[in-house]
């Protein structure tokens, strides 16, 4: 037993085959977009929906999207939870870099898509609250810390004030 004088032995991990593994989340998300209201010509808003008070990051605001389930392809996790959450339909145009996030209890791995809106207005089955908005106006809303630097990336790839979107919405994701 250590006693007050002693000084405290120092903090070691322990051995590799005792060590918890934290659980690895791969998540599509959608970066769900389409042409903004008149007359904002040649502009885009784009969808985010803000999480049940009662979930987990309750009332943060996010993308649509969700985990992917077992022999699913990223598109094919998009296009169902895309329809269980909100139930809109939207094509994958380009896939953005994949986001590692770790928070306490799980590490996260967003795969995020820009998406074309084809149809459907959203609404409220697994979300408290859906907005189209500017690219610009994402910085005022609450989203998860994983979420931050996509933010930027999405602003920077769809605004007006940058030249208008650098996305061909002719196209969809291979």
């Amino acid at each position: 037993m250590q006693t007050p004088d002693q000084p405290l032995a120092p903090w070691t991990a322990p051995p590799a085959d005792e060590a918890v593994a934290v659980p690895i989340v791969d998540a599509a998300i959608a970066i769900v977009v389409r042409p903004a209201p008149a007359p904002q010509i040649g502009a885009v808003v784009v969808l985010v929906c803000q999480r049940k008070d009662d979930d987990t990051l309750g009332g943060y605001w996010e993308f649509p999207g969700g985990k992917c389930e077992d022999g699913e392809t990223m598109e094919q996790c998009l296009a169902r939870e895309l329809r269980e959450e909100i139930d809109v339909v939207a094509t994958p145009l380009r896939r953005l870099s994949v986001i590692e996030h770790e928070y306490p209890d799980v590490i996260v791995r967003l795969h995020p898509f820009v998406c074309r809106h084809e149809h459907g207005e959203p609404r409220l089955l697994e979300c408290q609250a859906a907005r189209w908005i500017t690219p610009t106006e994402l910085r005022s809303y609450r989203f998860p810390p994983a979420n931050e630097q996509l933010i930027e990336d999405v602003i920077a790839l769809l605004s007006a004030s940058t030249g208008g979107p650098t996305v061909d919405f002719s196209a969809a994701v291979d």
